[in-house]
């Protein structure tokens, strides 16, 4: 066994110094570039969530690699030429290799998460808009948001629902038709930042006049429905 080979031997399995500040990093990239792999996603669609191919995670390790090997030039260039190998042949002693198929397998995890999520609140959101549009076939109503079981009541006065809604619209030309609008303008605006199934609840001005609202606890989204 030459030198070489000795060495390599001998940091075989050792953890790099980088990886663990690179791993997290990496997923914080990731988490952070959800409205980009969304749009990539969409982009080629649906059919990708279940790929073997990932969309975003080489040029999340791509971007924060360099960034990394920006402040540490002892660090070798990554995909450059031939790719993320040139790094594995680059620097062999500490098993780069093992450390970089490690995160990059974490990460690939992580965006099938993210879409996963993605797909949950679109059927979530495709579930309640068949029930509001079934609900208006069969009674000409909207079934309520806040409890998904009884029909609204929507006159030009106030609209109610037996659970306990209540909000008066009195003077604001609220029809079944507008109040359905009304929530699938939110319902998708929401989505548009957050993957999280949003909820509706009652609540009040500050002269005591209730408003039906829609909220997040994950995103903190808080928007006025009617």
């Amino acid at each position: 066994m030459d030198a070489v080979q000795r060495r390599r031997s001998m940091y075989k399995g050792t953890t790099p110094p980088w990886k663990e500040t690179y791993r997290k990093r990496c997923v914080e990239r990731l988490k952070n570039s959800r409205s980009r792999l969304l749009e990539k996603f969409r982009q080629v669609g649906e059919d990708s969530g279940g790929s073997k191919h990932s969309l975003l995670v080489q040029e999340v390790m791509e971007e924060e690699w360099s960034a990394l090997q920006s402040a540490n030039r002892s660090l070798p260039s990554l995909w450059s030429g031939n790719g993320i190998r040139d790094v594995y042949t680059a620097q062999q002693d500490y098993d780069e290799l093992s450390a970089f198929e490690e995160i990059q397998q974490e990460l690939i995890a992580q965006e099938l998460l993210i879409l996963e999520e993605y797909n949950s609140s679109m059927r979530y959101e495709e579930q309640y808009m068949n029930s509001v549009l079934e609900g208006m076939e069969a009674s000409g109503q909207i079934i309520c948001p806040v409890c998904h079981v009884n029909n609204l009541t929507v006159s030009s006065h106030f609209t109610s629902c037996p659970c306990g809604l209540y909000v008066n619209t009195i003077g604001r030309n609220v029809t079944a038709g507008v109040l359905q609008n009304l929530l699938e303008q939110r319902v998708t605006e929401h989505m548009e930042d957050c993957l999280h199934n949003p909820s509706f609840s009652m609540a009040f001005n500050t002269d005591g006049s209730p408003n039906l609202m829609i909220s997040c606890k994950v995103c903190d989204y808080l928007s006025v429905v009617l």
